[in-house]
């Protein structure tokens, strides 16, 4: 092929260069394989293609059961009288399902339907539908009828009419009906020419059919035959139900659009109505195209711009190869296997004008493509291209030759482009490459200069690991220039307050966000769904229908964690989210009734989403975007004042509400699904005080206990190895630090009596009471008694004092070690060594701040021993230990 028949389908060349014959060829040859291949559908090789009124993409009957004849009304899945039925039901509150079930099917179109043969004489076209007879045949059956009466009978008549001869095929080339008259016409396309004031004058003899029912031919007279021929060869196919009429285009483009076609039933796709398609068949024949590569789309109807565009885009996968795709300056992901969700393959990478530069940039997002784990969208490609562009655009104005000789770039031209990057973004200045949508250049931020300090750092020493700075002869030098972006600067998103947590979960609240989704969507259900469980954004809105279920009696939700990988992932929800559920199941299933008139198969389930979009979803497969539900979102909060607030909140919200109530990290980051313990610190937000409230919840039986250090109650008990305690177990030790337990020197006392305020009867021996437990907020204060008791057993006299210090502390020993384990097993033992006081904020009291020297202190004992009556000793100054 030809350097000029490799450009990208969207920039063609001049209009009135010929295009070589030998690329038409070639791609008409490839097409024709393609077509005639077994995994094409039948059903589109033909050039007057037939569609079936009850076909699944290209569908065009009305969708009331057994109405299965007429064609739907504009944008509508009713004919035009059910689409007058459907509004007065709709204003009387009926639904769309019920509608679609109870309406009466009306019969066939009287006209537009398939052309059938007269019962009578084969060769011509029946105008008479119902009585299935040509316009002679049935003229004759009125006068007959008129004539006897009552008693005319229809098959009788049949049986003696005499079989009459056809006219033909219509003489218009594009028509593949038969004439019902002398003239040469179809029956539209007779209408058609009166329409257009007959061009060439021509007619028929006054009385024809009498004239050649007596056997005289007849004759068509002609004010100018010539032009009646032009009118005949120009004139566009009539519409037809279910019918596309190829005829009488170039054999390039005819392939193109069947292949188009095909494409189109192969994926997701948006709803193309036959008349759009035959509109724009009709557009291409009227300019002689060649290929729908010559069409401007400048020139087209909206409606054709949409069909051209997504079969251009199914052909460049068929004319172009990955290599080639390269040197013309994009990139198909398609080619690769891979297609990003809403995203079309196609990636135009020619804003880089250096193709040293674009090859580079090429090669490394075809190696991200081939890797075995890619990215989940097409952001990571998006910020690869915008940083090569502001590259390109900045060596275009600063460099030798406009950076396109590589061998010419050194060190300074990198670094004099990083610091322009620096200064555009300290300053707020545009970009020099990269534009918004309305053309108009964008800021330089600071997360875009770091995208793009860190995605052409990673396409430059792509290039030096796969050896192609050498090939090209670029600088090492200007690679190693570049530096990184730097820290990041992301915060991490605060929990809900308590009023605004409120706000958002009062039913009155929620009344007012269901007034932002008139067609119920289904936001306010999403929004509950995202509070209740804490599942990401995406999670929620891309849940299929069957998501719910029970188990042991238990209500659990099925969804896909992709952003770690986990799939099928199932949590518990409160039974409140769990009828929500199954309520917006039955909207769902009831709107896919209501627009197919059945309901869905068990394969459709499984593909279908729980909350499906409007728009370019006819078999509901595809869930409504993020944009769309933080549209809504957005104003709402904005309704109710509150404030900055954003949906992931939510998230981070739950998370601490979690850890306040006793959940490890370790069962924060399996609920959530996070990839690290330190992905959950992210999402976690407490305080010290709550640290210490949740190590609290931690107990082991204390030394003087059975079996010192056995776990007796923790919150986040169920993982990590450790089994939580039975119900009998629970009701017996009765562990409720808020009612239940009283703080004593180094954990708690759950002696009752002592509880409700009685005395001690074992005289406060706490440490040596099975009465008497630890919690995880009380493990330094052991520690520091472990260390004291080891000291005092090395200081011993002999070895026998030593070996029974031991044996009396063995005890608490035990219980010290059942603590560290038990904290260990929850992921909270680092947490809890950081934890050096029960209740730091008590230090700060005014009583805690004061000290006095130990030397007076000393002095008061001595004194004391000499003054029986104790007289008052001056201790000097108390010194603040704030101070």
């Amino acid at each position: 092929m030809s350097a000029t028949s490799l450009l990208p389908l969207n920039q063609q060349p001049d209009q009135h260069q010929h295009q070589p014959d030998r690329t038409t060829r070639d791609r008409l040859e490839l097409l024709t394989v393609l077509i005639n291949g077994p995994s094409f559908d039948p059903l589109l090789r033909a050039d007057v293609i037939h569609i079936p009124p009850q076909h699944p993409v290209y569908g065009w009957a009305c969708v009331v059961r057994g109405c299965c004849q007429r064609p739907r009304a504009d944008r509508y899945d009713f004919c035009h009288p059910h689409k007058r039925q459907w509004r007065d039901a709709h204003a009387s509150g009926m639904s769309r399902a019920e509608f679609v079930r109870t309406a009466e099917p009306l019969g066939p179109p009287s006209q537009g339907g398939k052309e059938l043969s007269c019962r009578i004489c084969p060769d011509r076209p029946a105008t008479a539908v119902n009585l299935q007879m040509c316009e002679q045949h049935n003229n004759r059956w009125y006068r007959y009828q008129k004539a006897h009466g009552p008693g005319a009978d229809l098959d009788v008549w049949v049986a003696e009419e005499p079989l009459r001869k056809g006219y033909g095929q219509c003489q218009v080339l594009v028509c593949p009906d038969r004439a019902d008259s002398p003239l040469g016409l179809c029956i539209r396309h007779r209408a058609r020419y009166r329409s257009m004031g007959c061009p060439g004058g021509a007619s028929l003899p006054a009385r024809w059919a009498n004239l050649e029912q007596v056997g005289w031919p007849v004759t068509v007279a002609f004010e100018e035959e010539a032009a009646f021929r032009r009118w005949c060869a120009t004139t566009g196919p009539t519409q037809r139900l279910g019918l596309l009429n190829l005829l009488r285009l170039r054999p390039l483009l005819v392939a193109e659009i069947k292949w188009g076609l095909f494409a189109h039933t192969q994926r997701q796709h948006t709803r193309w109505e036959l008349d759009w398609v035959q509109n724009m068949i009709n557009f291409c024949r009227q300019r002689e195209l060649g290929s729908l590569t010559e069409l401007e789309l400048d020139e087209c109807v909206h409606l054709t711009r949409l069909i051209v565009r997504q079969m251009r885009n199914a052909l460049r996968l068929v004319y172009f190869t990955p290599e080639e795709t390269r040197d013309a300056g994009f990139i198909e992901t398609e080619h690769f296997g891979v297609r990003f969700p809403s995203r079309l393959g196609h990636f135009d990478l020619t804003g880089v004008t250096q193709r040293w530069l674009r090859d580079l940039l090429w090669d490394h997002l075809a190696d991200i493509l081939r890797s075995p784990k890619h990215p989940r969208s097409g952001g990571t490609f998006d910020a690869l291209r915008r940083a090569c562009i502001e590259l390109s655009a900045f060596l275009e104005i600063d460099a030798p030759g406009g950076g396109h000789d590589p061998r010419l770039l050194r060190e300074e031209h990198m670094q004099r482009f990083v610091a322009d990057q620096l200064h555009r973004e300290r300053d707020g200045l545009p970009s020099l490459g990269v534009k918004r949508a309305d053309g108009t250049p964008s800021t330089v931020t600071f997360v875009a200069r770091q995208n793009v300090f860190n995605n052409t750092r990673r396409v430059l020493r792509g290039g030096v690991e796969s050896g192609a700075d050498q090939h090209v002869g670029l600088d090492r030098a200007f690679i190693t220039a570049m530096p990184a972006a730097g820290p990041d600067r992301k915060r991490a998103r605060s929990p809900f307050s308590d009023d605004v947590a409120r706000a958002l979960g009062d039913d009155a609240s929620l009344r007012q966000l269901e007034a932002y989704d008139p067609l119920d969507h289904g936001m306010r259900d999403i929004w509950e769904a995202i509070i209740l469980t804490g599942r990401r954004c995406g999670e929620v809105l891309n849940l299929r229908l069957d998501c719910t279920g029970r188990y042991g009696g238990l209500a659990m939700l099925w969804h896909d964690q992709t952003k770690v990988g986990n799939y099928d992932q199932a949590i518990r929800i409160p039974e409140h989210l769990y009828e929500l559920i199954r309520q917006r199941q039955r909207k769902t299933v009831a709107r896919f009734e209501g627009r197919h008139g059945r309901q869905p198969t068990s394969e459709e389930r499984a593909r279908m989403a729980l909350f499906p979009s409007r728009i370019r979803n006819p078999n509901g497969e595809t869930a409504i975007s993020y944009k769309w539900f933080h549209s809504c979102f957005k104003q709402w909060v904005d309704q109710l004042d509150l404030g900055r607030v954003v949906p992931h909140q939510a998230r981070h919200t739950l998370a601490t509400n979690l850890l306040r109530h006793g959940a490890s990290l370790a069962h924060i980051r399996r609920y959530l699904g996070q990839v690290s313990d330190r992905m959950a610190e992210h999402y976690v937000h407490v305080a010290h005080s709550d640290l210490e409230d949740i190590l609290n919840h931690v107990w082991v039986a204390g030394p003087g206990a059975p079996n010192p250090g056995e776990l007796l109650s923790s919150l986040g008990a169920a993982g990590g190895g450790i089994t939580p305690m039975t119900r009998e177990q629970a009701l017996a030790m009765v562990v409720d630090l808020s009612r239940r337990s009283t703080p004593a020197e180094g954990g708690f006392c759950t002696f009752q009596p002592v509880v409700d305020g009685g005395a001690c009867p074992w005289n406060l021996d706490c440490h040596n009471c099975d009465k008497f437990v630890l919690s995880g907020a009380d493990l330094l204060y052991w520690r520091r008694k472990r260390e004291q008791w080891a000291s005092i057993a090395e200081r011993a006299p002999d070895d026998a004092t030593a070996d029974y210090l031991h044996q009396v502390f063995e005890p608490t020993a035990r219980a010290i070690d059942g603590l560290e384990k038990a904290l260990a097993g929850l992921g909270l033992l680092q947490d809890a060594l950081a934890l050096d006081l029960r209740r730091p904020q008590d230090y700060f009291h005014r009583l805690w701040s004061l000290s006095f020297p130990a030397a007076k202190l000393a002095a008061t004992d001595s004194a004391d021993d000499d003054e029986p009556n104790g007289a008052d000793v001056d201790l000097g100054e108390p010194q603040d230990a704030s101070a």
